[in-house]
């Protein structure tokens, strides 16, 4: 099971919940109605859930300040850092190859030490899958290999942007409707041979199925790439990043602003595929993390 970090800390909690209760019997001495909507937000459900472990999202408290700290990881990445001046939350995508054991993070300080923050990554145990594709797919000519290569440092350019954090919740919608074919993680073994663990989620839908942006964001970059086939990127602020592959058709063009719910592109069966589905990715800190923790459960 994975390590729950909770968002916010007890403290915090002490302190929100005795700021409704002040505020409770200040404005609206007879309070029920009052109290019965705290109490529902209160219980309501935080974006992306926590789960410490490969692949998935650990959320770490920074604890109070007037302003938004800056954290970043070990490696001097920047994080994505949510909350307000009672509670500051960075939230730490971990990358499907990392070790379970201990970790930390850097809260950087203004004029002083900088503060490690420690927690735990658990161990996680994703299923297999086996794939059947053209043989081209798997052993590359010279020429794909080159093709590949000059993608792949492209789009780690594209997964480096790193802008203003979003105002908006982070609680995202599916981009499609369909079957979930292939979950987040699988070990990935095509035509015999093993690759890198699958990043994100696919799900089948009919070529031609509209994919509509999971929240508001800008479109960073598109292009048809030799695995990825027909791929969108959107920048949704603070390093939180969207990816979409194997589109028979893209609407937009880089610069692109969107509004959760619009049609961007569709689904398709481009690049290395088995059939027609959409690849969706969710990225942090420059790391693929499960997008099943931005969603609701079906």
């Amino acid at each position: 099971m994975a390590i729950q970090n909770p968002p916010f800390s007890l403290q915090a909690s002490t302190r929100r919940n005795a700021l409704i209760g002040t505020l409770g019997a200040l404005l609206l001495p007879a309070a029920p109605a009052f109290a019965a909507k705290a109490k529902a937000a209160a219980s309501s459900e935080v974006w992306p859930h926590a789960a410490a472990v490969p692949g998935g999202v650990a959320r770490l408290s920074l604890g109070a300040a007037a302003a938004r700290p800056v954290a970043r990881t070990e490696d001097d990445l920047p994080l994505l850092v949510v909350g307000d001046p009672i509670e500051w939350t960075a939230l730490v995508g971990i990358p499907l190859a990392a070790q379970p054991g201990g970790a930390r993070i850097v809260r950087r300080a203004e004029g002083g030490a900088d503060q490690p923050i420690a927690y735990a990554i658990a161990a996680k145990q994703y299923s297999e899958q086996r794939l059947k594709v053209a043989p081209g797919k798997v052993d590359l000519s010279p020429e794909d290999q080159a093709r590949y290569e000059r993608e792949r440092d492209h789009q780690a350019k594209v997964m480096a942007t790193f802008t203003a954090v979003p105002a908006h919740d982070l609680q995202m919608r599916v981009p499609v409707p369909g079957r979930r074919s292939s979950s987040f993680g699988l070990r990935r073994v095509f035509n015999g041979q093993s690759r890198n663990p699958h990043g994100g989620m696919d799900i089948a839908a009919p070529t031609g199925t509209p994919v509509r942006a999971p929240l508001p964001g800008r479109v960073i970059d598109t292009g048809d790439y030799f695995f990825n086939g027909g791929t969108v990127w959107l920048d949704h602020g603070g390093g939180l990043l969207t990816l979409y592959c194997h589109l028979s058709a893209i609407d937009v063009k880089v610069g692109d602003a969107l509004r959760t719910g619009d049609r961007f592109c569709a689904v398709g069966a481009t690049g290395r595929v088995t059939g027609p589905h959409l690849h969706w990715g969710v990225m942090l800190n420059r790391t693929m993390v499960d997008p099943a923790l931005f969603i609701a459960a079906a």
